[in-house]
């Protein structure tokens, strides 16, 4: 059996306005709608999973849309940045397709030799979209008014700040297996080669900056990416073995995972290939309806009307 991690396989971030939120990463980013559900835990909230055409591990994000929560506030101990990999080209489209949108964006900058741009989302919720030097050959999602020249490929980094950086290098190399590869200023690279995408992580190290408020606009938690349930439980002993406290294995439908605080104070999660998005509605499906924990389903018909209206 092959322990690796491979790279990212989701981010879950918190909004505070769902409709919004799918208006904005549907139509303006151009990413498909793969998994419409609920919270497990609050089935009066939406989960949303926006990814490519098979919400392939890597360039899967995801939301809690809590209606109305109060706004976050980036600091360390977060996760500050969620990075997306672009055709070579492609920043002038989107910097006007920003403009025209009314998005908050900065104009594009050059980090560790490669452009980039960096926008917030509705809530705040800060991304750069960065033209990698090697092209990038995962499949896109495209839509009307975003073509292949454009369209997103997937997660290029994501990025965590801190006060001290000791300790996530640390889970990250001894236990993930990532290699140390850049320094700029303050912010460090660390790269796995298990994996050609979605397989960075820049760590920046802060130490008299405040710490972040996790609310709208602010990313809850990193999942990383492991084969199947066995390569999960072995790396469930390597994170005890480190002395940090992880959950049990949980069963999200989709994927099962673990869940650990990395001392550095980030939520870290690892989650599996298995099952898929496909186990319960067909690939053409994926999105279109609305997906409910089997816990739930008794009450669909009082849940559906609650859930704010996305076509209204």
């Amino acid at each position: 059996m092959k322990t690796e991690i491979l790279g990212l396989h989701h981010i879950t971030a918190i909004a505070g306005n769902a409709k919004k939120n799918h208006d904005f990463y549907t139509r303006i980013l151009g990413l498909r709608l793969i998994k419409k559900t609920v919270n497990f835990d609050d089935p009066h909230t939406y989960h949303f999973y926006y990814g490519d055409e098979q919400g392939t591990p890597g360039s899967i994000l995801t939301f809690f849309p809590w209606e109305g929560i109060t706004a976050g506030r980036r600091g360390t101990r977060q996760v500050t940045e969620i990075g997306y990999s672009v055709p070579k080209g492609s920043l002038a489209f989107w910097q006007q397709r920003f403009e025209d949108n009314n998005v908050t964006y900065n104009k594009p900058a050059e980090k560790f030799g490669e452009r980039y741009l960096t926008f917030l989302d509705p809530d705040g919720l800060k991304f750069e979209l960065t033209e990698v030097s090697t092209p990038d050959q995962r499949a896109q999602w495209t839509t009307s008014e975003i073509n292949t020249d454009h369209a997103v490929h997937g997660f290029h980094h994501v990025t965590i700040t801190t006060n001290k950086m000791e300790g996530t290098a640390a889970v990250l190399t001894s236990i993930f297996g990532y290699k140390p590869d850049k320094t700029e200023v303050n912010r460090s690279r660390f790269v796995t080669d298990t994996v050609e995408y979605a397989a960075i992580v820049d760590l920046v190290e802060a130490p008299g900056e405040a710490i972040g408020h996790v609310a709208a606009g602010s990313v809850h938690h990193v999942a990383f990416r492991v084969k199947d349930e066995e390569t999960l439980m072995y790396f469930r002993d390597k994170v005890v073995e480190m002395g940090l406290n992880i959950t049990e294995k949980i069963d999200r439908n989709y994927f099962f995972s673990l869940y650990f605080r990395e001392p550095g104070g980030v939520l870290f999660e690892l989650a599996t290939d298995n099952p898929g998005f496909t186990v319960d509605e067909p690939l053409e499906e994926l999105g279109k309806n609305l997906k409910l924990p089997a816990q739930y389903e008794s009450s669909r018909a009082e849940i559906e009307s609650i859930l704010p209206k996305l076509d209204q």
